[in-house]
């Protein structure tokens, strides 16, 4: 379906593999977190080549813009050619603290500190 106009959102979200499933794509949908043109989108809302997808993942959003409408599950390579990924970088995980392995349990003063560390 590579020269279809339009297609659904939540098929097309799968086809590109942004969802691993087609239920996961629709839920998204159901749940507001993807949005076309700036408006919450259903699932059945088609979608055409130049529009821009805000789709809302693990807390974050993907800024997506259709460049070709697909509503069948293609190779990543053709998928790659489908869509247009604007989103920013992300800003890298903080740091973690850890300890020495065998270091043994800390001590009051190293658990405070610990907790310091983390915001508690």
């Amino acid at each position: 379906m590579a020269g279809a106009s339009s297609v659904r959102v939540d098929a097309w979200l799968w086809a590109i593999r942004v969802f691993k499933t087609r239920t996961a794509a629709t839920n998204a949908c159901r749940a507001g977190h993807v949005r076309v043109g700036g408006e919450r989108a259903k699932a059945s809302q088609p979608v055409r080549a130049g529009d821009e997808l805000r789709v809302r993942i693990a807390g974050f959003d993907r800024i997506l813009v259709v460049r070709q409408p697909i509503a069948k599950r293609v190779g990543a390579a053709l998928a790659a050619e489908a869509v247009d990924d604007r989103t920013p970088p992300r800003d890298p995980e903080p740091a973690v603290a850890q300890r020495d392995r065998g270091a043994g349990r800390p001590t009051k003063r190293e658990r405070r500190e610990i907790d310091r560390f983390r915001g508690r």
